[in-house]
């Protein structure tokens, strides 16, 4: 059963859903669900999340997971800590397209140096990819 938190915010539900289930580590489906949140507009731009404490008491796990999938949402752009301001959904798009297309002009660069042709790059990418989504 998802742990579910509704605020209202500008008259409008905002709803942070979680579950957790044994098919990955919980940092990651929590870091996972949150993100794809942001990412659709679920959790919107400056949205305040609950603290570490407050989200590992209510999923029942230990304060240094929910630490660490809040660092790296931080790290991915997705959301930003402010101390005693609390964590916020960041402006995650942008910031997200702009460390991948970052990544990706540094990936072109050096399979470039390397000598590799476009669809051998491009088949490195889509096997790197299929790797990290799955099949689908």
């Amino acid at each position: 059963m998802p742990l579910i938190f509704r605020w209202v915010r500008d008259n409008r539900a905002v709803t942070l859903k979680i579950h957790i289930d044994d098919s990955a580590a919980p940092y990651e489906q929590i870091r996972a669900q949150i993100s794809e949140q942001a990412r659709s507009g679920a959790l919107p731009v400056g949205h305040r999340l609950p603290t570490v404490r407050g989200l590992a008491e209510s999923l029942g796990l230990a304060a240094n997971t929910v630490a660490k999938a809040y660092r790296a949402l931080e790290t991915d752009g997705v959301i930003e800590t402010r101390g005693r301001n609390g964590t916020l959904i960041a402006a995650a798009g942008s910031a997200a397209e702009r460390e991948a297309a970052s990544a990706a002009q540094a990936y072109a660069e050096k399979v470039r140096r390397l000598g590799l042709t476009r669809e051998d790059a491009a088949a490195a990418v889509r096997d790197a990819l299929r790797a990290a989504y799955g099949a689908g």
